[in-house]
């Protein structure tokens, strides 16, 4: 595979001729890289809550919602599909989490606070970094500029959140110069059990989290750079109230080196080239859960090695991104059964045998400028997927003589055309790919499913998910007001999923039965968003969101997770130093949900929330002090999404104060 992936990079460094285009020699962070897709990148930042967790700030885009077994930790659904469909990465770097329950998604390993943006790829536009059918979230983390003179910054932030005695601690440390930067983060969160909208506490909901980063980047030349970084993250006592047991401990080590490099002549204008390196550790147990007949530990591990190399080209109005992804995992998750004497252990077994999987892939995204109103996005990419599992004699229990090694080849085509008329935008696009079985779906052994109470068991030979998609887009703007729509449509066809199984006994006394992952026919999934705002005056502005999916597989059945119409309206008003933001979002009644795979019907609720902030110089520093309440009426509620109906926080005051300096 390694001989594969050198192969791959030198094909991608090939000569292609091309013009020339000034470039800054003092400044080499400060360029801004070609866009040649059509990402929505958002800020880390909402006006309604200064302390923003990263899955509270993903939340707000319309085409991201999660799965919540607990008040950390979230599953992220892109285009609500879940995280075997999605690629998600940080800064590029494939990171796969040690939890064979999801409970460690990539999105818990950071923090807000060391990432300046968030790049969100719906569908095969965001095969850049990796086979996907949902699409990708990249998290961009900070990186501060080379500077002409010596430069100090840094930010403070403290607040407190009353339903769950949540305190937290973030702090920011950059020094620039022309040559050199340093730069720092550190954040800590605790919280307890927090009370729904009832006032009951819900038990188990606790967790505190350490997690802290460095940056460091040199100049080696007037337009090259070399920097390394490396992100570390703890967390302990988590509690998950939907699952029959905790975490007691998740650690995890980001590393990574790259070099960029600039050019002046010539149609290639950046390139840049990374190693990393990360490591997972995830240890699941019961000894909070007294109740429970049988004891159970479930450590896991992930290690990823990998590399990227990506050049952005530009000739005349073709900008073009070639990008080598290669990366090499191993995930072993462990499952250990104890009488109520933990001494003895009466079973193990893994639920992840020692698997190996190696990909390498190689992108090409271009975007031509047709003319001045319109554009044509196409490329796609060819990535080759290696599996080997040590220990296959697990699924050869269920699967007799299935593949101890698997090779996929993934490929991936997309077309897009944009069109821009006065005040009016119109876009138009296509896609089609491939996705490989995710590490639990091939090789996945007994892992217990709390919301239909079922073990589910993998199998190696699977076909590949083969995702057929339509998707486009309208919009209106003028100076006081805007109107867009947002709509998708995806046909998946051999479309993976748990169904019953004939053969075998549950092993977790909790199970009701076993599944087996296999493939429908196919399956349909349908989204769309309709966003608006509307300047009421120079102070006060008003946002609205309405969004709507549906899912159903071949025998016209509900797929589960699927959020159903749902809204968001907000007002901000804006005197000076003074700021004022009010939100009302809710979702209807879900109607669509499917009781083969757990769900019931989850009531409609309607949720207020309230924040003021008002900013001021301390002592020459910049400082802002925000105050505020979510679900202002204590609405007792659970979601579509929440692991067993596990009801949301209720009434939550908060507050938080933040220096700039």
């Amino acid at each position: 595979m390694m001989r594969f992936s050198i192969a791959v990079f030198l094909l991608a460094t090939l000569k292609i001729m091309g013009q020339e285009q000034e470039t800054p020699l003092d400044s080499v962070q400060e360029l801004k890289e070609v866009q040649v897709t059509a990402t929505l990148k958002k800020k880390i930042e909402t006006a309604m809550k200064m302390n923003v967790s990263v899955d509270e700030f993903l939340a707000s885009s319309d085409n991201i919602s999660f799965i919540k077994r607990g008040a950390y930790a979230w599953e992220p659904l892109l285009n609500n599909m879940g995280m075997e469909r999605s690629t998600i990465t940080i800064d590029g770097m494939h990171i796969f989490g040690a939890c064979t329950d999801k409970m460690d998604p990539i999105t818990s390993y950071v923090e807000s606070n060391n990432l300046a943006a968030v790049d969100i790829t719906s569908g095969q536009q965001g095969s850049s970094n990796g086979a996907t059918i949902a699409g990708s979230v990249d998290l961009k983390r900070k990186s501060t500029p080379f500077s002409m003179q010596p430069n100090w910054a840094g930010t403070y932030q403290t607040g407190f959140e009353l339903n769950n005695e949540q305190f937290y601690n973030q702090g920011n440390m950059a020094y620039s110069s022309r040559n050199f930067v340093a730069e720092g983060s550190i954040s800590y969160r605790k919280a307890e059990n927090y009370t729904d909208g009832n006032d009951e506490v819900v038990d188990h909901s606790q967790y505190q989290k350490f997690n802290t980063s460095v940056g460091l980047a040199y100049k080696t030349g007037d337009l090259s750079s070399v920097r390394v970084d490396a992100i570390f993250d703890v967390a302990k006592d988590v509690g998950y109230p939907a699952l029959p047991m905790d975490l007691w401990l998740s650690r995890a080590l980001i590393a990574s080196a790259t070099y960029k490099q600039f050019f002046e002549d010539g149609i290639a204008k950046v390139w840049d080239a990374k190693v990393y390196y990360n490591a997972i550790e995830h240890y699941m147990d019961d000894t909070t859960r007294p109740e429970n007949l049988v004891h159970m530990d479930m450590p896991g591990w992930s290690t990823t090695y990998g590399l990227l190399s990506k050049i952005h080209l530009q000739k005349n109005r073709l900008s073009s991104e070639v990008q080598l992804n290669a990366y090499d995992n191993l995930s072993i998750a462990e499952m250990r059964m104890y009488p109520q004497d933990r001494s003895e252990r009466t079973m193990f077994a893994y639920s992840w045998p020692w698997v190996t999987t190696q990909y390498a892939g190689l992108s090409v995204n271009n975007s031509l400028e047709v003319s001045e109103q319109s554009v044509v996005d196409f490329g796609g990419s060819l990535g080759v997927n290696y599996n080997h599992s040590k220990y296959v004699d697990f699924n050869w229990i269920f699967y007799p003589g299935a593949s101890q090694e698997k090779t996929r080849w993934l490929p991936s085509l997309y077309a897009g055309y944009k069109h821009k008329l006065d005040q009016f935008d119109f876009s138009i696009g296509a896609g089609y790919g491939h996705r490989a079985p995710s590490v639990s779906e091939g090789y996945g052994y007994y892992i217990y499913n709390s919301f239909d109470r079922y073990d589910y068991i993998g199998n190696p030979d699977l076909k590949n998910e083969v995702s057929y998609e339509l998707n486009a887009s309208a919009g209106f703007r003028s100076e006081k007001f805007s109107l867009g729509a947002n709509v998708n449509y995806f046909y998946i066809q051999d479309y993976i999923i748990g169904r019953i199984l004939s053969l075998g006994s549950p092993m977790n006394y909790q199970s009701v039965g076993v599944k087996g992952y296999t493939s429908l026919d196919y399956a349909t999934l349908f989204n769309f968003s309709l966003h608006s705002s509307y300047a009421i005056t120079s102070d006060l502005h008003w946002k609205g969101t309405l969004a709507y999916a549906r899912g159903m597989d071949n025998d016209k059945g509900n797929l589960p997770f699927i959020r159903p119409l749902s809204y968001q309206t907000s007002l901000h008003f804006q005197n000076g130093a003074l700021g004022i933001q009010t939100t009302l979002n809710g979702d209807f009644e879900q109607e669509h949900y499917s009781p083969e795979y757990g769900e019931d019907l989850t009531p409609a609720y309607t949720i207020l929330n309230l924040s003021a902030d008002y900013s001021f110089t301390l002592n020459t520093y910049k400082t802002v002090l925000q105050v505020g309440a979510e679900n202002v009426l204590n609405q007792y509620y659970s979601t579509y999404a929440d692991w067993g109906n596990i009801p949301r926080m209720g009434r939550n005051f908060f507050t938080s104060l933040q220096i700039n300096f």
